[in-house]
């Protein structure tokens, strides 16, 4: 059995302090290509515009995203069933008026007078039979 004094010397021998360099592609290939130069434009964005996605947000958004953000876990769950009850609210509304306008008749469609025939030559036809006629 190794003393407690060797095993810290057996652990200190055991560390290297040699500094590895990634800058040769041949010892480190790139796993997924294009990844380091993504990167790379992450760090020193080239403009300083914000995303297309934050382009279109107002400042009413932007606060919401920031308070959303620092929720914790638990609150962030309630708000999500918060919401989930308000749309389910919002579902039994709106089936509550469909129902409603079914019974009330304000949702059919008006009735088209039957023809004789459905064909658009046929209406051409008679209409130039009664001006020779």
């Amino acid at each position: 059995m190794a003393s407690p004094n060797g095993g810290d010397d057996f652990e200190s021998s055991l560390l290297s302090f040699e500094k590895l360099d990634r800058a040769s592609p041949d010892l480190w290939p790139e796993q997924l290509p294009g990844v380091a130069e993504f990167a790379a434009s992450c760090k020193n964005p080239i403009n300083n515009s914000p995303p297309k996605w934050m382009a279109e947000l107002e400042s009413e958004d932007i606060e919401m995203l920031k308070e959303l953000g620092s929720l914790t876990t638990a609150n962030l769950m309630e708000k999500v069933k918060g919401l989930q009850n308000l749309a389910y609210q919002l579902g039994l509304e709106e089936s509550r008026e469909m129902t409603r306008g079914k019974f009330l008749n304000i949702l059919e469609r008006p009735k088209k007078k039957p023809s004789t025939c459905a064909h658009p030559a046929f209406h051409l036809m008679s209409r130039f039979t009664q001006n020779i006629a």
